[in-house]
């Protein structure tokens, strides 16, 4: 059995206390992800980034937006599910 590589939308953050601050905020507004560690193609920020699906990206920018969330970025990745 071969696991897949899916493309997925991870949003990078500076400090681990933003990446909290958008967890508690997406699970709140019934956002699916979760926390995962920062993949090492994007950078070595704070090292925890939100991971969602791509159809989750206008509510993800809406919630940096609205939630006050400093994110650093919003990138597509492909990881393994």
């Amino acid at each position: 059995y071969m696991r897949e590589k899916k493309e997925k939308l991870v949003v990078s953050f500076l400090t681990t206390t933003q990446a909290m601050a958008a967890e508690k905020y997406c699970q709140s507004n019934q956002i699916p992800g979760r926390l995962i560690p920062l993949p090492s193609e994007i950078s070595a920020e704070c090292g925890i980034a939100w991971c969602t699906g791509l159809e989750e990206e206008e509510r993800i920018r809406q919630v940096i937006q609205d939630g006050g969330i400093q994110a650093t970025g919003i990138h597509r990745v492909y990881l393994y599910e």
